[in-house]
């Protein structure tokens, strides 16, 4: 017999930034190296024979917490990777809902018959995950496994499992992150002892407790998801003027200084030479942000630089911000950068504290503004977990 811990990776950006990460590849959150060191406490005296992973980050990184304890190699299979999502890979779960709503709901109610162009079935999920399971039983019999793979991936393959349909899927519940299965294999037999336990995680450590989607369909409309349209700074220039004139006031309690002619010219020239540098951010059919990425500085120095993140009064204080710091990583990532770095002034202390919560630091002080401005900065290359 083959006793197979089945754990879902730590909380990743996807989960934080509320975007799709079927199987684009991710960081580990700050949160989710905590988890990290909570599951390795967890399996600090247990017994393992073998650490399996997907190829992909996330697990690759999480699964850290046995094998380097353990003092075991990582053995990696593509066969445990989440399922291949197609063109929605790394997009906004807002925007995925507003494009595709019919498709969204078939997802969400493991429909056998969804599919996304460029993806797979969950049928074709199935059958891999299985497979590789099945392989690494029959690799490690007599032995104890852990294996570390993701949410969608895992709910599947437990249905499977069972015996329950691609449709009865969904009746297996979801996984918080790092939330263990274990899987008893003996001559071709599979039985679940247990499944997806967290208890591991305190509730400030875990990603479920801070998230309704996962509880019942209705609970997602409380998870608010952004979506984000390219501003056109040609007819919407206005609009980008107020954002800045009025997050100046809000930082600086006036309008001293505030050449807001300047900062509207320096993103009509961004957005002139890239159509990805001025985003207007989206709640359903609603304006509330923007997010401005200098485009031509990325290409020259290899770093993202971000002038601009903003919100507007009725939505901060949500827990809304931190997905428009998605937005930046999506793009300067696909442009092979690894790193953020953005200006925020030192006694703005609502904005020091949420740039230090994910994951910003202090390289210097900015040169030639018209205010005194820290420099912050945020890895994101994947090499660095």
């Amino acid at each position: 017999m083959t006793r197979i811990y089945l754990i879902r990776h730590a909380e990743a950006e996807g989960n934080l930034y509320r975007r799709v990460q079927g199987q684009y590849d991710a960081l580990v959150t700050d949160r989710g190296l905590e988890q990290i060191k909570a599951l390795a406490g967890r399996f600090r005296d247990v017994p393992i024979d073998a650490v399996w992973s997907s190829d992909l980050c996330r697990t690759r990184t999480t699964a850290k917490a046995i094998y380097e304890t353990h003092g075991l190699p990582l053995r990696t299979d593509p066969g445990l990777r989440e399922v291949n999502v197609g063109v929605w890979e790394d997009l906004p779960w807002g925007l995925v809902g507003r494009a595709w709503p019919e498709e969204l709901h078939r997802f969400d109610i493991s429909d056998p018959g969804w599919r996304v162009e460029g993806g797979e079935t969950f049928q074709e999920l199935r059958a891999r995950m299985v497979d590789a399971l099945t392989r690494i039983a029959a690799a490690h019999d007599g032995q104890t496994v852990a294996v570390f793979s993701h949410g969608m991936a895992i709910r599947n393959a437990i249905a499977a499992l069972q015996g329950l349909s691609v449709a009865q899927g969904r009746e297996v519940p979801h996984c918080d992150n790092t939330g263990v299965t274990l899987l008893e294999y003996d001559a071709g037999t599979w039985k679940t002892v247990y499944l997806n336990d967290n208890s591991h995680l305190p509730q400030t450590l875990s990603t479920f407790a801070g998230q309704k989607w996962w509880q019942d369909e209705a609970g997602a409309v409380a998870d608010a998801n952004l979506w984000y349209r390219r501003l056109d700074m040609d007819a919407e220039a206005e609009f980008y003027y107020q954002c800045r004139k009025d997050a100046w006031i809000t930082i600086h309690g006036s309008l001293d200084k505030f050449d807001g002619e300047g900062f509207t010219a320096d993103a009509a020239r961004q957005a002139k030479a890239s159509p990805d540098a001025v985003w207007q951010v989206m709640l359903l059919d609603k304006p509330c942000g923007l997010v401005q990425l200098d485009i031509p500085t990325a290409k020259a120095q290899g770093y993202g630089p971000v002038p601009f993140l903003y919100l507007l009064p009725d939505y901060r204080g949500q827990g809304l911000g931190v997905q428009l710091i998605g937005q930046a990583v999506s793009v300067f990532r696909g442009m092979g950068c690894d790193r953020l770095r953005l200006r925020c002034a030192p006694d703005n202390a609502v904005a020091q504290k949420f740039y230090a919560k994910y994951g910003f630091y202090k390289i210097g002080e900015a040169a030639g503004s018209r205010v005194p401005l820290d420099l912050l900065e945020k890895k994101i290359g994947l090499e660095d977990q």
